[in-house]
C-alpha cells in the first residue's frame, strides 16, 4: 500500500482512533448521567458544546504554537492534558464535567490541526480527498461500539466508567508519545508560515473570501445538526417506541466508517466546487433529520433510516469541503484559514447543543429536530454555484 494508505499515514490514523475513542463514551454518558441528576436540556447542552465550542477558540492559534515550539513537544503535553480531563471526569459531577470539556477542547484543538495539516501537505494533490477521509474516518470507528459500551456501563452501574476512562488515557498517552516527526518538513511550514498572512487580518477571511465564506455557512449548519443529534439522541430515544440510543449512534457511526470507505475517492479532488454533489449532501442531512423527527409519530424505523440518511451525510460533507479548500486557499496563510473553517464546524457542533436545547425545552425533541431538518433544507439552494470554480 501507498500514498494514503501507506503504514506512517496508518499510524496516525490508528492515533486519532485511540485517542477519539473517549467521546464516543462520554457522549452518552453524559447527556445519562446529566438527567440523572436532574439537568435540563439546556444545562446538558452547555456542558456538551463546551467541549468544542474551546477547541473552536483554540484552533486558530494551534498551527503557530505547533510551529513555534514544535508538534513533537506540543503533542506530548496535549496528551498529559488530555489524559488529566478523562480522570477527572470519574472524580467529579457536573461541575467537573463542564471543566473536563473545556480541556478536552484546547487538547482536541491542537492535536487535529497538526494531523490534518500534516496529511494535506505531506500526500499528493490526487490522494488529498483519501487523507482526509481516512482520517475522518478512523475519528469515527470508536462510534460503532462506544455508544453500546457506554449504555452497558450505565445500566450496570458506573463503577467500570472509571477503569475505561484511565485505561483510554494510558493507551493514548503511550501510543502517542512514541510518535515521529520530520523536522525538516517542520522548519520548511514554519519559514511558510512566517511570510504569510497575520493571523488575526485572516479573520476577516471569513467573510471576504468567498470560498472559505460558503463552505463555513454549509459546515457550521451540517455541524449544529449533527451536534443535535449526538447530544439529544440518548434523551430522545427513551419516547420512541423500540427507540435505542445505542443502536442509532451505532448505526450513524457504522454508516460514517463504511461511507468514508467506500466513496473515499468518490469524494473530489480536483479543486472544482461540484454542486450536484453538495446539494445532494445536503438533501440527506435534510432528510436524516426530518426522519428523527418524525419517528415519533412514525416508529423507529423512521429513526433507524434517520442514523443512515445522517451517517452518508456526514461521511461526505466535512472531506469534501475541507479537500476543496486545501486547492484554493492561498497557500501562505492556508493553515490559518483551514483552521477557521474547521472551528466553524467546531462552533456548529457546540450551537446544536447550546441553541437546540432551549428550544427542546420549550416545545419538544420531535421539534427541535424538525427545525434541523429546516436549517437543512435552506442550504440546499446555498450549496448551488453555477460556476464550477470559484472567482475570488
Amino acid at each position: 500500500m501507498s500514498g494514503a494508505m501507506s503504514w506512517p499515514f496508518l499510524r496516525l490514523y490508528l492515533l486519532v482512533l485511540l485517542y477519539f475513542s473517549a467521546n464516543s463514551i462520554l457522549n452518552v454518558i453524559i447527556p445519562l448521567q446529566g438527567g440523572a441528576l436532574g439537568a435540563t436540556n439546556t444545562t446538558i447542552g452547555m456542558i456538551m458544546g463546551a467541549y468544542l465550542f474551546t477547541t473552536m477558540f483554540f484552533r486558530p492559534w494551534a498551527g503557530h504554537i505547533i510551529q513555534k515550539h514544535g508538534p513533537i513537544n506540543v503533542l506530548r503535553i496535549i496528551l498529559i492534558i488530555n489524559g488529566f480531563a478523562l480522570i477527572l471526569y470519574t472524580v467529579t459531577g457536573l461541575g467537573g464535567y463542564l471543566v473536563a470539556r473545556m480541556l478536552q477542547g484546547v487538547s482536541t484543538a491542537f492535536f487535529s490541526m497538526a494531523l490534518q495539516i500534516g496529511i494535506i501537505d505531506a500526500l499528493p494533490e490526487e490522494d488529498r480527498s483519501q487523507g482526509i477521509s481516512l482520517y475522518s474516518l478512523f475519528s469515527y470507528i470508536p462510534g460503532i461500539i462506544g455508544p453500546l459500551l457506554a449504555l452497558g456501563i450505565w445500566q450496570n452501574g458506573m463503577e467500570n466508567f472509571a477503569i475505561v476512562m484511565i485505561a483510554i488515557a494510558i493507551f493514548t498517552g503511550v501510543f502517542g508519545y512514541s510518535a515521529k516527526m520530520d523536522k525538516a518538513e517542520s522548519q520548511a511550514n514554519l519559514k511558510n508560515d512566517q511570510q504569510g498572512v497575520g493571523m488575526l487580518q485572516s479573520f476577516g477571511q471569513l467573510v471576504k473570501n468567498p470560498h472559505l465564506f460558503k463552505c463555513s455557512v454549509l459546515m457550521l449548519v451540517g455541524s449544529m445538526v449533527f451536534g443535535a443529534i449526538t447530544v439529544f439522541i440518548p434523551l430522545y430515544a427513551d419516547q420512541i417506541k423500540n427507540g435505542n440510543a445505542g443502536i442509532y449512534l451505532m448505526l450513524m457511526a457504522a454508516t460514517v466508517v463504511i461511507s468514508r470507505f467506500t466513496l473515499r475517492k468518490k469524494i473530489p479532488s480536483d479543486g472544482k466546487w461540484h454542486s450536484d454533489f453538495m446539494m445532494g449532501t445536503m438533501l440527506l442531512l435534510a432528510l436524516g433529520a426530518q426522519c428523527v423527527s418524525y419517528s415519533i409519530a412514525g416508529g423507529s424505523v423512521f429513526f433507524y433510516v434517520g442514523a443512515v440518511l445522517m451517517g452518508v451525510a456526514q461521511a461526505l460533507l466535512y472531506p469534501t469541503l475541507t479537500t476543496y479548500l486545501s486547492f484554493v486557499l492561498p497557500k501562505l496563510n492556508r493553515n490559518v484559514l483551514l483552521g477557521l473553517f474547521i472551528a466553524m464546524a467546531d462552533l456548529g457542533v457546540s450551537l446544536g447543543g447550546v441553541i437546540m436545547g432551549p428550544i427542546a425545552d420549550l416545545f419538544s425533541y420531535s421539534t427541535m429536530y424538525q427545525a434541523c431538518a429546516i436549517f437543512g433544507a435552506v442550504m440546499i439552494p446555498f450549496a448551488y454555484e453555477r460556476r464550477k470554480k470559484f472567482v475570488g
